[in-house]
């Protein structure tokens, strides 16, 4: 007895397929963004269509492939397969001209000089393709040591750390986030030397995983991926790498993305151990007084200063150019006198990270020492601190 053969994709062959406006603008969009917008290499500035027939000659599969060499997306939709084949289109050009066609059915065929005709109702176009055999090898994700994550975890740690990357080139292993896998738990931190965000989530159970898995994955990647969870109704992603490549598969989309070398810096050597004051307060309390204040800082050092008395906390600021501000929040604090200085935008971010619904713990060793914020009504399996160093003011 012969098993029916798996579908196949077409490496040449003149591809002729009709697919559903909807499906085929869905998949464009999620891959539309690792296009390389202003590229030297002109392929790159294409998708790539592979059409595959299934066995049964009814339904098929086109495969939808973009890449900056950096990193790629490849997804995929249903359509019918008259022919199956590849060929690639310009991408930034379909995307836009597909957002503008009605619902409906489009075909889209492969003409002579890699000409791609698409028609849709009364709408006849063909545009300037390039060869398939231009476009790179994209990996594939591996058939072995994936392991599952859960989306919802992943989601909430890569927007609790992602602001706080650096945007340095010349510190290329602080462009990215350090993912840390363990049986029970998962961790990510971020850091651009200023300051350093650190969230972990108990509780997880993740097969495969003996001892530790450390990966650094890229800001870029890292954002690609978040807008990839923000999109699906999947519950979990496989997340896989090799030597040189990082692979998270999310439904029916594998995003990849070129790994990050060197090591990561010794974060746990900066988490401070004895911040003993502390004040709690509002975090929308905190978010409007930070933001009044933050207008009249230093322009170029974004500096405020926190001034911590009996049963207040004081913020203010003070520019030559545009003059100076003081905002009071009256919060029970027993402790000595403080005054120290922050960068009021690194405050504003992890604000905007937490939302502004609960209370958020301010804690303090000296006006020289990092300072230390935390959610003050955090659920008890995720842990989140944001360490950020003083100024001088």
């Amino acid at each position: 007895m012969t098993t029916p053969a798996a579908p196949t994709v077409a490496p040449t062959g003149n591809l002729e397929i009709t697919v559903s406006r909807a499906e085929l603008l869905r998949e464009l969009t999620a891959a539309q963004s690792v296009v390389e917008r202003k590229t030297t290499i002109p392929i790159l500035s294409n998708f790539l269509f592979e059409a595959s027939a299934a066995a049964d000659g009814e339904t098929g599969k086109l495969t939808i492939t973009a890449t900056d060499l950096d990193q790629s997306m490849r997804t995929s939709c249903a359509a019918k397969v008259k022919k199956p084949g590849a060929c690639t289109i310009p991408a930034r050009k379909l995307f836009d001209y597909i957002k503008l066609l009605p619902e409906g059915d489009i075909s889209i065929k492969l003409m002579d000089n890699h000409w791609v005709q698409i028609r849709a109702g009364r709408s006849n176009t063909k545009m300037v393709g390039m060869a398939r055999a231009n476009f790179p090898v994209v990996a594939e994700f591996p058939t072995s040591g994936a392991f599952k994550i859960s989306v919802a975890s992943l989601k909430n740690m890569i927007s609790k750390t992602i602001f706080s990357i650096s945007n340095e080139e010349s510190r290329y292993t602080l462009n990215g986030a350090l993912l840390v896998l363990k049986a029970e738990s998962m961790a990510m931190v971020a850091t651009d030397g200023h300051r350093l965000a650190h969230i972990e989530k108990l509780g997880e159970s993740l097969d495969g995983i003996s001892g530790e898995k450390k990966t650094l994955i890229p800001r870029k990647a890292l954002s690609e991926l978040l807008s990839l969870l923000n999109t699906t109704e999947a519950e979990t992603l496989e997340f896989a790498d090799d030597e040189q490549t990082l692979f998270f598969r999310v439904g029916g989309r594998v995003l990849t993305s070129r790994k990050l070398t060197g090591q990561f810096p010794n974060y746990e050597a900066v988490l401070p151990r004895d911040n003993n004051k502390f004040v709690i307060v509002r975090s929308e309390d905190l978010m409007s007084s930070i933001q009044r204040v933050a207008q009249f800082a230093d322009e170029r050092s974004g500096a405020i200063k926190i001034r911590l008395e009996q049963n207040e906390l004081k913020l203010s600021s003070s520019s030559t150019d545009s003059g100076e501000s003081e905002d009071t929040i009256e919060t029970p604090y027993n402790y000595d006198p403080l005054v120290v200085g922050f960068n009021s935008q690194y405050l504003i971010d992890f604000l905007k990270a937490i939302g502004t619904a609960g209370e958020v713990r301010l804690e303090f060793k000296d006006a020289q020492s990092a300072g230390q914020m935390r959610p003050e009504d955090g659920s008890e399996d995720v842990k989140y601190r944001y360490i950020l160093m003083p100024m001088r003011i």
